[in-house]
């Protein structure tokens, strides 16, 4: 009853908190307000798709615009709601009395609060960037795991929604592997926030019709030109599980040899072989990978 009980709190209280967010009720205040957050970083980056299109030819509202659009309040915020805070309120807690097991009460490991604020940010910024690049390899590299994540590489006409069409799968990946980590470095709730309201629109521009040269900022940040040859359809056999692996960062590419940008790809074919036969709903996308692998 106890770990019933905690899934019942956090979903509520979850709940409650999502319901703050959306009537400006929140405790977090305007300044924190995550979900309005999300809709005015998008709404500037469609605009720039409007201004400024980097491929003139491609509808405003593009193929499954209105799909990535769900998508995106979908694994930020309903999902939540529906059960994962719930989930993950459990599994800490399960993890946390195992590791009591052996007598370990604490598990942060390198204490950085009393580092400036702005080491911490950048701390925590690359490092959770760093294990989440190695992870998106990892769903490549994985038959089992990139059966989920050809959702996200279903999308056909890319523009900055697509950045949040992902199977919610890659949620629990993501979040269980990067969480043993990120626990053992003293961050603060704030923190993590800051940093990633800042992934959200690195992310945005990253999937965006909408390109601008920054010069040798490519060799540190990802950007359009380099993401949209991680969406290719076609690429060397050599390089078949993937490239461009970058989340906010390109350096990781850089420096592990992953990068390939052989020309500009604004007009490439994206996608995988066989995308004829993936699921086009939403529900038939999120139940997809769970069956046999073919």
């Amino acid at each position: 009853m106890h770990y019933l009980d905690q899934f019942i709190n956090g979903t509520v209280g979850y709940a409650r908190w999502f319901w703050g967010q959306i009537t400006f009720q929140s405790s977090d205040g305007l300044w924190n307000n995550y979900f309005y957050y999300l809709i005015i970083v998008s709404l500037v980056f469609f605009l720039l798709e409007i201004v400024a299109p980097w491929r003139t030819n491609q509808p405003r509202f593009r193929k499954d615009f209105w799909l990535d659009a769900f998508y995106m309040f979908f694994n930020f915020f309903l999902f939540s709601v529906i059960i994962y805070a719930g989930v993950s309120e459990v599994g800490v807690s399960l993890f946390k009395d195992f590791i009591g097991l052996f007598g370990i009460k604490n598990l942060v490991a390198i204490h950085v609060e009393q580092w400036p604020v702005w080491a911490q940010l950048l701390t925590l910024f690359v490092v959770k960037d760093f294990i989440e690049w190695w992870v998106h390899r990892l769903l490549h590299r994985s038959d089992r795991l990139w059966e989920f994540h050809k959702v996200h590489h279903s999308v056909e006409q890319m523009g900055f929604a697509a950045h949040l069409r992902y199977h919610w799968m890659e949620n629990v990946v993501y979040k269980s592997i990067e969480y043993l980590p990120l626990a053992m470095i003293g961050f603060s709730l704030s923190d993590f926030f800051l940093v990633h309201i800042i992934a959200i629109a690195i992310g945005h521009w990253n999937h965006a019709n909408f390109h601008f040269n920054i010069g040798p900022l490519k060799y540190i940040f990802n950007n359009a030109a380099m993401h949209i040859w991680h969406h290719a359809h076609d690429i060397p056999k050599e390089r078949r599980y993937g490239v461009n692996f970058g989340l906010s960062l390109s350096i990781w590419d850089y420096l592990f040899g992953t990068n390939y940008i052989p020309y500009s790809g604004r007009d490439i074919k994206l996608g995988f072989p066989e995308m004829e036969k993936f699921p086009k709903s939403f529900v038939k996308q999120n139940l997809y990978g769970f069956g046999k692998k073919k």
